[in-house]
């Protein structure tokens, strides 16, 4: 790694600190401010550095704080401080304990030597949402004990998808968020929109859904949907197609909601399905549309 590839490594061990001490999803809401504001830079025709720096850089990038705050949930959790590692929401700083901040800094410095190492490969998806699946398994084999698909304790069959109306809300959730930002995309390259400049839209659509989760935090029944409005914006962009921005979309809410029951349900640490998704259907949009 070169002088620039190692600041950036120094710089994250804070960036994980500051997941920790503010918590993994207020983090992540600060992610998708400084993302939409970036973005947003960037289709009005300004040079800007923040995306690459700070929203997806040492600063607030999800693999470096978002990834740094879910590991030491896991540890504060270990260590009986949290009661539960999936507990995303709480500032950790009020546990009092310096080592779960560095747990904290020591995950989000090794979420940045991973996000390099799969840029030096080129590896075909999304970077910072693979590093945060891939941190996110060595958090739950570290500090918790339900498994990687959770330890199922209940009565009867368990649920690895949600069916009935909930399954057709998942659809229509996919299907509203797709088409929006899919024609959009489209009437933007119709009024000529420079094709290097519609490269930030999903970025920005990433932002707007990851900025919603303040609801969330808050306590609404908003979902999360960065998984499907990132997907639908990047298939819509690349293929130039709104149609495969809709189907993404779609599958983005589908697939969102299968890992959510299969890896993030009766378990102890938390492994992200919005990230998980992103990982998957990246892959497939890259193969397919670059």
């Amino acid at each position: 790694m070169d002088n620039l590839q190692w600041l950036l490594v120094i710089a994250a061990f804070g960036g994980g600190v500051i997941g920790a001490y503010i918590g993994a999803l207020p983090a992540f809401i600060l992610t998708g401010i400084i993302a939409i504001a970036g973005g947003t830079a960037t289709l009005a025709g300004a040079a800007d550095l923040t995306v690459g720096y700070v929203a997806f850089g040492a600063y607030l990038g999800p693999h470096v704080a978002f990834a740094g705050g879910v590991a030491a949930a896991g540890y504060a959790y270990k260590t009986k401080q949290l009661k539960s590692g999936t507990d995303i929401l709480s500032s950790l700083y009020g546990t009092g304990d310096p080592m779960t901040l560095i747990v904290g800094g020591i995950f989000g410095l090794i979420g940045m030597i991973i996000f390099q190492l799969l840029a030096a490969v080129n590896f075909p998806s999304d970077l910072p949402g693979t590093t945060v699946v891939i941190l996110a398994v060595v958090t739950r084999l570290m500090f918790g004990t339900s498994g990687i698909i959770g330890k199922y304790e209940g009565e009867g069959k368990r649920e690895f998808y949600t069916g009935g109306k909930g399954f057709f809300c998942n659809v229509v959730l996919g299907l509203g968020i797709g088409v929006t930002i899919s024609f959009i995309a489209q009437q933007m390259v119709n009024t000529g929109v420079d094709e290097t400049v519609m490269g930030a839209f999903p970025v920005v659509c990433f932002g707007i859904a990851a900025t919603s989760l303040i609801f969330t935090q808050t306590g609404f029944a908003c979902p999360a949907t960065h998984h499907i409005a990132y997907p639908a914006a990047c298939a819509a962009v690349w293929s130039g197609n709104p149609v495969m921005g809709i189907i993404f979309g779609i599958l983005g809410s589908v697939i969102g909601d299968f890992i959510a029951k299969t890896f993030n349900s009766h378990c102890d640490t938390h492994i992200d399905p919005p990230a998980t998704t992103i990982m998957i259907l990246l892959f497939v949009i890259t193969i397919v549309f670059v």
